[in-house]
């Protein structure tokens, strides 16, 4: 074989050896752009317990008369990127796992007097809440008792839900590292914007979050476990509250984004926040500001407070007999939301 042979069999091989890297997400070859081999792919997929919010516009705002003239919410349109939110507020039995792994596992750091006075669930606040109101069977059984078991907690400050998502992060990426997955991100309280849109399920505009303009459907049946006129808690069925998912969804297949506990939002809470923050992922930080925001309405509400579009607020260190939360999940991924 003479030299002028051995020369092309080489470099052919030199050439078939660097496609063959290249293909497999070897090295890089030939000087070019191949990116960093070997690379886990990504696939997120939806937590137990949470549905989807798919990307997309809606106008945020009020939808139906301001009643109290609190021009707090005025109109404009928004668009929100995909996340995961929890399909029902946290219960009871679900911040009992909660407790109960603070208390095995972060005693020695936080100490048990830091855990009882901060993250666990107060309850005189069924009698520290209503004046001259018998709140003692509510105080002494709504977190302790099994019967309560699947109905949201309350009693729980905006500080105590923010430490339960940063458990629950912990908790799950603890796993999923142990096992070889990349992380997934962080479970937070909503964006206010978030929560509007969540609430409406996809209905632009929609009053409640079953649309518009009632709170009885065609049976005459509460769609929310609220306060449907003076002295009259009972109507829909419950004094108090009621267990998760009692009434229908929404369409995103959200449970008690209407009335049940009002729930705590990341945002702080400014009057005046709407034409200060984006059009897009809008959310108002501001360390200083005691006030947060809470959306919802309740068992305690009129039907006013259950609107999509009403704004009010609590103080971050105060918990309520009436305030809950539920969680939320950023989504990776295309915007569409096609992946989901």
């Amino acid at each position: 074989m003479n030299k002028g042979v051995i020369n092309r069999i080489v470099t052919l091989c030199a050439i078939g050896a660097a496609v063959l890297l290249q293909s497999c997400g070897g090295p890089q070859v030939g000087g070019e752009l191949t990116g960093v081999p070997d690379r886990v792919g990504w696939t997120q997929t939806v937590p137990y317990g949470m549905v989807v919010a798919p990307s997309g516009t809606f106008h945020m705002g009020q939808t139906d008369e301001d009643v109290p003239s609190t021009l707090v919410n005025q109109n404009r349109q928004v668009t929100i990127g995909g996340f995961y939110m929890d399909e029902t507020e946290i219960t009871n039995n679900e911040y009992r796992q909660f407790m109960v792994a603070i208390l095995n596992d972060s005693l020695d750091v936080l100490g048990e007097e830091y855990i009882m006075r901060e993250l666990y669930p107060d309850t005189t606040v069924w009698l520290r809440d209503f004046s001259h109101h018998m709140g003692d069977p509510m105080m002494e059984y709504y977190y302790a008792h099994p019967a309560f078991d699947d109905y949201p907690v309350v009693g729980v400050d905006w500080h105590a839900a923010q430490y339960f998502c940063q458990w629950r992060t912990d908790y799950m990426n603890t796993w999923r590292t142990d096992n070889g997955y990349f992380e997934n991100p962080r479970f937070r309280l909503p964006s206010e914007a978030e929560w509007e849109y969540a609430s409406r399920g996809g209905r632009d505009m929609a009053k409640y979050p079953w649309g518009n303009p009632y709170i009885r459907n065609a049976k005459g049946c509460m769609l929310a476990n609220f306060k449907p006129g003076r002295g009259n808690y009972y109507d829909d069925g419950f004094m108090y509250t009621s267990p998760v998912a009692a009434y229908f969804s929404n369409d995103y297949g959200l449970y008690d984004m209407a009335g049940n506990v009002a729930e705590w939002c990341e945002d702080a809470y400014n009057p005046s926040s709407v034409p200060v923050v984006w059009d897009l992922n809008p959310t108002y930080f501001k360390a200083e500001e005691p006030r947060k925001v809470i959306r919802g309405g309740s068992w305690k509400d009129i039907a006013y407070y259950l609107q999509t579009g009403t704004r009010t607020y609590e103080y971050k260190d105060s918990s309520r007999s009436f305030v809950g939360f539920r969680c939320v999940m950023t989504y990776l991924g295309r915007s569409s939301g096609a992946e989901f």
